[in-house]
């Protein structure tokens, strides 16, 4: 230090680059020298110490014990239901009522036929239709006013909030179900407050492509105020939830300076809405949280695609053996789902497109395995569309070089390992279960959901939650009753068993226990629209009024009349359409979902589409290749959530189609 002092060499330990030095001399102790320059270090330091309390307080809520014990099924084990038992009723004067409620509730509770499904469906878009020319219309007449309007609520949000009369809703999550949810909420019904980490909506159906760069991470997002700009958005985590005293304790880094800290707070709710989603479950496995990448956010996939380039760049180093560019160039996909399949089509797209003009010498020494534990890749699909996604991951590379002794023309890039469960991840090796190595430079973990502490915290108090003194049937169920693998058990209208109406869940957090749905973006958005609009109809979701449903759950939501006479005119299209079906107009319909179908990329310009028309398997309308691929584009173009995501995904794609990915580090 001394020597380079002398030399006048600066040397400083932070926030610094390296320069050539202008020492002239040629001696080989000299000529390497390099000078540092400094930047300033104080920006640096706060987004450090700001990235780390994020981390922390991401590490206290994500991390559970026995992960393994909460694996999401296909089925739920079964468990015996309650129902009404007319012995019970020790007053034979009751006993009339009681039947004719039971029947009542029996239809009201039994899947509507699907042609009437299908026409309230219609009616619902035609209700929103309406809603939204009426609502431009009061736009426009109140333009002029707009402004003062805005300021006034400004001024006086302060001195209003705590005298406001109406009832508040917290939101917990900003995913699919939360962003439906908030896209058709009457706000100025309720007073809606939503708390997450993360203030945008997601489209996490192209996070793989992403991953890759074939689509940009903004072009994939939505602010939530953008969503709905009449809703209270609070960046925090929420840490957990007091059905009692109905409050949600919060944390979140606030930082003043360069100094950093987590603060803790509490929002009080009237009506709270669970949707938080769910984690990637590693079941237990030794080494998987440490050594894999994961694939649930933007900060997943960005990490991935630094990952892929680090790779490249890494196995491009001087003095490496064949066999160690290998192994750094190999990726491994653990899961076979969706989320894997996609991933590893979208990796081989950019190696076959991109790869040829960047890293041409490297090419011949990458590998993409796909391992999956069952014997079935994309388990929703049709066994046709599983044999065509086998068919394309198999398919052999074709490159067009001009060098066949540094890239062969054809050669397997991507190995599709069936059946191979995986016992332990090392920091370069995975260990299967048959005692087969891999060595790997990236793994990606994409094998199951599993809960939120949040979520467990919930249940564990739902469970000890005292009973309420006015509903004394002893067939009412409770949270205790089922087992959700760690998931919320919902009623038919996503109220949560035991908390009496005033918790609400759904998406990956929460599940039928008769009926489990996948967990989809489809589901949770559908749930989140039903939810909205039950609220905003402003029904009583009270558990604590009328009778029990026959299966023990809570009594359904009751429609409020404001008149004798005045009912039938405040029923909407939807509704009336519905009261068809369920036979009354008194309660709301239950949640019904309409599957629409699935869709997974398969990579080369190719896809898999399974449309539902019916109910039935066998009339299923099924798309490969192109016309896959077609269907594919189309669908995730149109279910963006505004105009902006929309043109922002068609540009990234023509950008990539006409100028390759991006593999510039920043």
């Amino acid at each position: 230090l001394q020597q380079q002092q002398q030399q006048q060499q600066y040397y400083f330990c932070c926030n610094a680059f390296v320069v050539p030095s202008r020492n002239n001399n040629n001696n080989n102790h000299n000529k390497h020298h390099r000078s540092i320059v400094v930047l300033d270090a104080e920006p640096t330091i706060k987004r450090n110490e700001e990235n780390r309390l994020r981390q922390v307080i991401q590490d206290k809520n994500t991390v559970i014990e026995k992960e393994e014990d909460y694996g999401v099924a296909d089925v739920l084990d079964e468990e015996t239901t309650t129902s009404f038992d007319d012995e019970k009723n020790k007053d034979p004067t009751t006993n009339n009522n009681k039947a004719t409620s039971e029947k009542a509730m029996k239809r009201l509770l039994k899947e509507r036929p699907y042609p009437l499904f299908l026409a309230e469906k219609v009616a619902q878009v035609l209700d929103g239709m309406v809603e939204s020319v009426a609502g431009q219309s009061n736009s426009n007449n109140n333009n002029n006013n707009k402004v003062d309007e805005y300021t006034a609520v400004a001024r006086n949000k302060d001195a209003t909030s705590s005298t406001s009369t109406k009832e508040r809703i917290v939101v917990l999550g900003t995913g699919w179900g939360a962003a439906a949810f908030l896209s058709d909420i009457d706000a100025s019904k309720y007073d809606v407050t939503v708390v997450s980490p993360r203030n945008y909506f997601l489209f996490t159906p192209m996070l793989a492509g992403s991953s890759v760069g074939t689509v940009e991470f903004r072009s994939i997002t939505e602010p939530v105020r953008q969503i709905n700009s009449e809703v209270e958005y609070i960046e925090a985590t929420a840490s957990s939830i007091d059905p009692i005293q109905k409050t949600v304790e919060c944390e979140s880094v606030v930082c003043e300076g360069n100094s950093c800290e987590i603060q803790d707070f509490v929002v009080e709710y009237d009506k709270l809405l669970v949707a938080v989603g769910a984690q990637t479950n590693t079941f237990g496995i030794p080494g998987v949280r440490e050594h894999c990448c994961f694939l649930k956010s933007v900060q997943d996939a960005r990490q991935i695609r630094t990952a892929i380039v680090h790779c490249f760049e890494r196995a491009n180093l001087p003095r490496l053996s064949d066999e160690e560019r290998t192994s750094i160039l190999t990726f491994c996909v653990i899961g076979a789902g969706p989320t894997g399949v996609e991933f590893a089509s979208e990796l081989r797209d950019f190696v076959e497109q991109d790869g040829q003009k960047y890293y041409p010498a490297l090419l011949k020494h990458v590998r993409i395995k796909v391992i999956e534990a069952s014997s079935k890749i994309l388990a929703p699909f049709d066994q046709y569309l599983q044999e065509e996604a086998i068919r394309q991951l198999n398919k052999k590379t074709t490159f067009f070089v001009s060098d066949p002794d540094r890239t062969p023309e054809r050669y397997q890039l991507t190995e599709l390992l069936l059946e191979s469960g995986v016992s332990e991840v090392k920091e370069n090796v995975i260990c299967l279960q048959d005692g087969t190595n891999i060595p790997y430079g990236l793994a990606v973990w994409a094998a199951g959901i599993g809960p939120l502490p949040i979520t467990l915290d919930l249940l564990e108090a739902l469970k000890t939650l005292p009973k309420n003194d006015g509903n004394d049937n002893d067939d009412a169920k409770t949270q205790a009753s089922f087992n959700t693998r760690g998931r919320l058990a919902i009623d038919p209208w996503l109220r949560v068993v035991g908390a009496e109406g005033s918790i609400f869940a759904l998406g990956d957090c929460a599940c039928f226990p008769d009926s489990p749905l996948p967990a989809t973006a489809q589901v949770a958005s559908q749930q989140g629209e039903f939810l909205a609009k039950l609220l905003s109809r402003q029904y009583d979701v009270s558990a604590q009024n009328g009778p029990l449903c026959p299966d023990g759950f809570a009594s359904p939501p009751k429609r409020q009349k404001k008149a004798p006479d005045a009912l039938d005119e405040s029923l909407s299209l939807e509704e009336k359409v519905s009261s068809i079906a369920t036979g009354t107009d008194e309660y709301a319909a239950p949640f019904q979902f309409l599957n629409l179908g699935i869709l997974a990329y398969t990579g080369g310009g190719s896809a898999l589409a399974q449309l539902q028309v019916t109910p039935s398997d066998k009339t299923r309308v099924k798309g490969t290749g192109k016309v896959g691929f077609g269907l594919w584009r189309s669908v995730y173009l149109s279910k963006q959530v505004s105009w902006r995501n929309r043109v922002l995904v068609f540009v990234d794609w023509a950008k990539t189609q006409a100028f390759g990915r991006d593999i510039t580090q920043l």
